[in-house]
């Protein structure tokens, strides 16, 4: 399985050559390539593409944006992200219940809900290919089911929004909790679930700003858990056994 990470930047203001435009990933295996998201940056170039498909998390603007002039693949997502999508141009409107699982050549795909946002609920993919597994969130509070989501797997690819400060906060009206879980927490998840690699994407300001000091922060949650960790970086391709 080979990820390709076309972009690794939050919503947030500041860029850098490594973390320049918003989160999109390319997982490819045989013949068969999906893509994950397509934020605002990307909109305009979603007319010829070479994969096979677009997976959407969620409908905040750094997620799917890219797509509001339409596509040439067919887009997969949850019921709750076409109440938001539907309306726009994309010819090819396919629908990915939670927890089912779907075939796209080469890949097989889960579609698991995370908590994140009330007004754009998002979800969490878990993608297997050859028998090697990951799982790719990157805007999340909680997995909703995070044993099954992640047991196995090879590599959790998260939320970077925050290395350890608190971005999350609960709703004064539903109770619910709602932003961004921090890596350090994260690694954590990794660790108690056995998953060796955590590669960080989504990265916030303490991450695009933050240089060396960022990533050995980082490097020390990750050690203290005996976890590996990776920063992502736009461009970045890695290939998984």
């Amino acid at each position: 399985m080979r990820l390709t990470f076309l972009g690794t930047r939050g919503y947030i203001d500041p860029r850098t050559a490594a973390h320049f435009n918003h989160t999109s990933t390319l997982v490819s295996h045989g013949g068969t390539s999906v893509r994950i998201d397509c934020g605002e940056d990307w909109l305009g170039t979603c007319g010829r593409t070479r994969h096979q498909a677009f997976l959407i998390t969620h409908c905040h603007a750094d997620h799917a944006f890219g797509l509001k002039n339409g596509a040439s693949v067919p887009v997969y997502a949850p019921p709750e992200v076409w109440e938001e999508m539907g309306a726009w141009p994309i010819k090819d409107q396919r629908v990915v219940e939670h927890r089912e699982t779907i075939e796209l050549g080469e890949l097989t795909i889960e579609c698991f809900p995370v908590q994140h946002s009330t007004k754009c609920p998002a979800v969490g993919y878990r993608i297997t290919a050859s028998g090697v597994s990951v799982f790719y969130a990157p805007d999340l509070v909680y997995i909703e089911d995070r044993e099954a989501a992640l047991a196995g797997c090879a590599t959790y690819i998260g939320d970077g929004a925050t290395i350890d400060r608190n971005f999350v906060r609960r709703q004064k009206d539903s109770g619910k909790l709602i932003g961004h879980t921090p890596v350090r927490t994260q690694l954590t998840w990794c660790r108690k679930l056995d998953v060796p690699r955590m590669i960080v994407t989504h990265c916030g300001s303490q991450i695009v700003t933050g240089g060396e000091d960022a990533i050995r922060k980082l490097k020390e949650y990750a050690s203290e858990r005996g976890i590996e960790v990776v920063v992502a970086t736009d461009g970045m391709v890695m290939d998984l056994p």
